[in-house]
C-alpha cells in the first residue's frame, strides 16, 4: 500500500478479483459501473497475469500481484486491505450485477442487518438458465449443507467482514471459501436475504474448483 499511493475511497468498495478473463473481468467492471448507486469504489486485483485496458474512471483502482497464487481468498485479502468503506461487495471476473444490486443491498443495511445476500440466478455456458439460489439464511442448516450463500450475492458492513480464507482450495477441498467466510461472519452478524434476482452467474462445466452437474 505504501508503494501503490492512495486508494479512492466511497460508502462502498466493491472488490473484483481477476485471473486470465480480460473480457470477463470488463463486463464485470461494467455492471459495476451501471449501478443505480454510484458511491463506490472498484478495487481490482489481478492474481498476476496482467490486465487488459480498462475503462477510464476515477473510482476504478487496479493491483497486481508479483506472481499467481491460484488462491482466491488471499486476492480478496488484498483488495479489502487496500479498501477502507463503510460497506463492503464482491464481484469475480465471470459474473455481473443487475443495475440495482447495491441499491437494494445498502437500504437492507440500513435495516439493523450486518449482511445482506441477493438471489442469484445462475447461467449455462450457452446463455439459458440453471436455476435461482435464493434461500433464506438459517445457521443450523447452513452448517450441514453446502452453501447457499455465493459471494457475488454478498454485501456487508465493514465492521462485520472478516478476511477470507488463504488455503488453497481445489475440487476435494471443503468447506469452500465462501461456506467458511459466511460461516465465520454469521457467528455474530446479523445476516439477512434478499429474494431480489440481482447477479448474473456463469456456470463454469469445467470450473477446477467446483463440480457441476449441468443438465442438457
Amino acid at each position: 500500500s505504501r508503494q501503490l499511493g492512495t486508494v479512492p475511497t466511497a460508502t462502498i468498495a466493491c472488490i473484483v478479483p481477476t485471473y486470465k478473463r480480460p473480457e470477463g473481468v470488463i463486463a464485470a467492471v461494467n455492471s459495476l459501473l451501471a449501478q443505480e448507486r454510484q458511491d463506490f469504489v472498484i478495487i481490482l486485483g489481478d492474481d498476476g497475469a496482467g490486465l487488459p485496458d480498462l475503462p477510464h474512471d476515477p473510482r476504478l483502482f487496479a493491483v497486481s500481484l508479483s506472481r499467481n497464487s491460484a488462491v482466491l481468498g488471499l486476492v480478496r485479502n488484498v483488495g479489502l486491505r487496500l479498501s477502507r468503506s463503510e460497506f463492503v461487495a464482491f464481484l469475480d471476473d465471470d459474473n455481473v450485477w443487475t443495475q440495482e444490486h447495491l441499491t437494494v443491498a445498502i437500504r437492507a443495511l440500513q435495516d439493523d442487518t450486518d449482511m445482506v445476500y441477493t438471489a442469484v440466478r445462475r447461467r449455462k455456458p450457452d446463455g439459458s438458465e440453471f436455476d435461482i439460489l435464493s434461500k433464506p439464511f438459517d445457521r443450523r442448516r447452513f452448517s450441514d449443507e453446502s452453501s447457499w450463500v455465493d459471494a457475488n450475492a454478498i454485501v456487508l458492513r465493514r465492521s462485520a467482514c472478516p478476511l477470507f480464507s488463504r488455503l488453497p482450495r481445489t475440487r476435494a477441498t471443503l468447506p469452500k471459501e465462501d461456506w467458511e467466510f459466511v460461516w465465520r461472519v454469521s457467528r455474530r452478524a446479523r445476516v439477512k436475504h434478499l429474494p431480489t434476482v440481482t447477479v448474473e452467474y456463469l456456470v463454469n462445466p469445467e470450473s477446477f474448483y467446483t463440480s457441476w452437474s449441468v443438465p442438457e
